[in-house]
């Protein structure tokens, strides 16, 4: 016992020690200066109060204080370069100050409607209050400025340390307060790789449908930062067995499939997360660091399986065509998501085509069909190339390093080919202009399929030239 304590203890003095050295800077002490000189109180805040503990650098810093926003304005001025006062109806005003951005929040204690996703905004009359509001303890930290002194009443540090996330008051409160702090809770035990409290959980579970007045938006928000954590299988295992992803993303509690004593399987749910692991682990050979597309591709490239499961005499299991259902599906949940058009649009292309190598596996591809394996991909190639090689979940070790060689193969042909041909750029050997010409054509459909003919050709056959094009395209013109 007392070793464990004298542990804490040197664990407790190094946090010390990484937050007074990350706080040790002009603009810590000139805003603590500026604002004490002033009569109110200022602290740094919630994240980077964390992020300093743990001996990161936060992008931004957020600010609390007794100022009023017209108060804190006259502070800034003729010190911040630039400020903004898009947030100053919840008391947040945000400057640039040299290299930092910072947000600078009067102390709240908001009152929230339970029909209501948006509070009703009311100034705090101390930090502690403030503080109290925040969504779990490990962010209700402050430091005061100038005088660097450690403000922790809910235990914070403690909860660092442990690596557990709680509310710092009770959990009913803060979620009813904001649904959306059970999403934050899945999203900093993936970006932090904490545990959710016990009671911190079985509250997620209690209000998980609480999560449907929060608008598609900020849920897309914070989905997209737990995807891009460091451990996202600890954030969406929390989202699953706290019901709150059969609200949000059902198809992912879906892929629980059932599995009977004649029929067998694999866990399709346990597969996707293995696959989501080893996408990660293959983001640094592909140069996708942090890729949210290709994660998000892992994550979903199995949802049509549910839909066209199909039991087989003799106990077999099979989903025919579930890469094309599972694109379809993808695409209308994250639509629903509020996701961009690109981004859609590169996963739903990396899930239609993610089965499309194992045949390579088999038998290996003419020329033509890996020219159209690269054309079908186009951009997305080098997810193409992570995804499916994440894939493989197989126990079996023989199997598994015969589909690794197969798709080393696969990419040692690729780059023999596209140094041949310039594979990356993949056109007919004849542009629409000189289609036009060679066959007296005005722009209109005609010239479209005789492209698209020049370009099977391309696909098939490599490089013709000009002239051989040409000889081709006038008799098929002629044929038709």
């Amino acid at each position: 016992m007392v070793l464990w304590q004298t542990k804490r203890m040197q664990t407790v003095a190094e946090a010390l020690a990484n937050l007074e050295r990350t706080t040790d800077s002009a603009l810590f002490r000139e805003l603590g200066s500026r604002f004490a000189q002033a009569g109110h109180e200022l602290a740094l805040v919630g994240g980077p109060v964390r992020d300093a503990f743990l001996g990161r650098k936060a992008p931004d810093l957020d600010f609390t204080t007794s100022a009023k926003p017209d108060e804190i304005i006259r502070v800034l001025k003729g010190y911040a370069d630039t400020f903004w006062d898009i947030g100053r109806e919840f008391g947040t005003i945000g400057a640039r100050i040299g290299d930092d951005t910072v947000e600078i929040t009067t102390y709240r204690a908001d009152k929230y409607d339970p029909a209501s996703r948006k509070p009703e905004v009311a100034f705090g009359k101390d930090l502690t209050e403030d503080l109290l509001r925040r969504d779990f303890t490990v962010n209700a930290m402050a430091l005061r400025l100038p005088e660097k002194v450690f403000v922790d009443p809910f235990n914070g540090l403690r909860d660092l340390l442990d690596g557990v996330l709680r509310t710092p008051g009770k959990p009913e409160d803060s979620f009813g307060d904001d649904p959306l702090r059970m999403m934050r809770g899945a999203r900093f035990a993936a970006q932090l790789e904490f545990e959710i409290e016990p009671e911190t959980f079985d509250a997620m579970r209690a209000m998980a449908d609480r999560i449907e007045i929060i608008s598609a938006e900020r849920i897309h928000d914070e989905f997209v930062k737990l995807m891009k954590g460091k451990n996202p299988r600890l954030g969406l295992e929390a989202l699953v067995d706290s019901g709150l992803a059969a609200l949000v993303l059902p198809e992912l509690p879906e892929l629980k499939l059932e599995v009977d004593e004649h029929h067998h399987h694999k866990d399709v749910f346990e597969h996707t997360l293995t696959v989501v692991d080893q996408a990660i682990d293959y983001e640094k050979d592909y140069g996708l660091e942090g890729d949210f597309v290709l994660r998000f591709a892992a994550l979903m490239h199995d949802i049509g399986k549910p839909a066209t499961r199909k039991l087989e005499p003799g106990g077999g299991v099979s989903f025919y065509h579930h890469d094309i259902v599972g694109a379809k599906l993808a695409k209308k949940r994250m639509q629903a998501l509020r996701f961009d058009n690109d981004t859609i649009k590169a996963v739903c292309l990396l899930i239609e085509l993610h089965l499309r190598f194992f045949g390579y596996s088999d038998s290996a591809w003419t020329d033509s069909a890996i020219r159209r394996y690269v054309r079908d991909a186009g951009e997305q190639l080098p997810r193409l190339h992570a995804l499916t090689r994440a894939d493989v979940t197989t126990r079996n070790k023989r199997k598994a390093d015969r589909l690794s060689h197969a798709y080393d193969d696969l990419e040692q042909r690729i780059a023999v080919i596209a140094e041949q041909e310039q594979l990356d750029a993949i056109r007919p050997d004849l542009s629409g202009e000189d289609i036009m010409r060679i066959l007296d054509l005005k722009p209109s459909r005609d010239v479209g399929q005789a492209y698209d003919f020049l370009l099977e050709l391309r696909l098939e056959e490599g490089p013709l030239g000009p002239e051989e094009a040409e000889k081709r395209l006038l008799a098929w013109w002629s044929a038709r």
